[in-house]
């Protein structure tokens, strides 16, 4: 049970102490009834709260010191997990991690961004802001994944791409671009999870899939909250409206369909229970996976092409009046039309 609780958390937070005061006392009837009593409480707070979140409370649960991160499921989901290191051109960067596991007896390749827990591990993971290298290093896994012919399953929780001046003269902008571009013509199926916080190009690059899923109270967003308000309002006091504004929930996501389902969470968010969370994000990868595994490769890459484009389309029409439509040529000369062939991605 999570021990860091939110301000908007601090009545369940009561409860929660009570309740782990009374275990360590001699049990007694009355003590067990009284228990009891205090465990329908803490649930039906959790559901009132929980279900009438702002924005900004969500942003808030999304980065949640205790939320499970990418290594924390594939403890809980995978098996046989074998880490990959390095991009081959500079170096290693923990804030991205990606290697080999077994999804029950499916092979995968696993990739995804990774915090840190307490204050070494998060300097040692850059608290999960990737650079040049971790995008590069997670192209390399996916390239080895479609020469094996195993699918991606992919975990987003960053605020962002490292912005320092190593990262940039090492080219993060260029590493994020090679890997739109490559996901997008990737023979292979692509699960994405956004299990988190999805920030910017950060999350972008890695986010190219067949099926983009996200946890209910995670967010994805073009910029965070803060740097909105500082753009936008010249004042970060301004992120609560930011965050409303930027409809970054789970419910405005799958709404504008920027993602494809949302996978519930335990009661109270995933930070509670995290086995319990990765049970659920299981079933989900498990059901998406198995729906478009064995679709023809031309159709998986034509679907995914269409997939983002019309994500940009908002009702704009044609000069003629007539509404936009893509071509099977324009698809080939975007890309698409570069890999071809029948076969099924198994």
């Amino acid at each position: 049970m999570s021990t860091n609780s939110l301000d908007f958390e601090e009545p369940i937070q009561i409860i929660v102490e009570r309740i782990e005061l009374l275990k360590l006392r001699p049990r007694t009837s009355e003590s067990h009834e009284e228990l009891q009593q205090l465990r329908l409480k803490l649930d039906t707070l959790r559901k009132e709260i929980y279900a009438n979140l702002s924005p900004w409370q969500r942003v808030l649960v999304a980065r949640h010191p205790d939320r499970p991160h990418t290594l924390d499921y594939v403890n809980h989901i995978f098996s046989e997990f074998t880490e990959f290191h390095g991009d081959r051109r500079f170096g290693d960067d923990p804030a991205i991690v990606c290697g080999l596991a077994y999804l029950d007896k499916d092979p995968v390749v696993i990739v995804g961004h990774q915090k840190g827990r307490g204050t070494r591990d998060n300097i040692r993971r850059n608290f999960g802001y990737a650079r040049p290298e971790g995008y590069r290093k997670a192209l390399r896994a996916m390239h080895l994944a479609e020469k094996f012919q195993r699918p991606v399953v992919v975990f987003v929780d960053t605020p962002a791409a490292y912005p320092g001046l190593d990262s940039e003269e090492r080219g993060v902008a260029e590493a994020i671009a090679t890997n739109l571009r490559e996901m997008s013509i990737l023979k292979v199926p692509i699960v994405v999870v956004i299990s988190g916080e999805g920030g910017s190009g950060g999350a972008l690059g890695l986010a190219v899939g067949d099926r983009v899923l996200i946890q209910e109270h995670s967010i994805y967003s073009v910029i965070p909250p803060e740097g909105c308000a500082a753009i936008l309002w010249r004042d970060q006091e301004e992120k609560v409206s930011a965050a409303e504004a930027l409809k970054i929930t789970a419910s405005d996501l799958l709404d504008l369909k920027v993602v494809d389902e949302i996978i519930p969470e335990p009661l109270g968010g995933a930070h509670v229970d995290s086995k319990a969370a990765a049970k659920i994000v299981k079933k989900s990868i498990v059901e998406n996976l198995s729906a478009i595994s064995q679709t023809g490769i031309a159709e998986l890459l034509n679907s995914r092409y269409d997939k983002y484009r019309r994500m940009g389309d908002v009702g704009l029409t044609t000069r003629t009046g007539g509404p936009r439509k893509t071509t099977e040529n324009q698809k080939v000369k975007s890309g698409t039309g570069r890999r071809e062939g029948n076969e099924s991605v198994r």
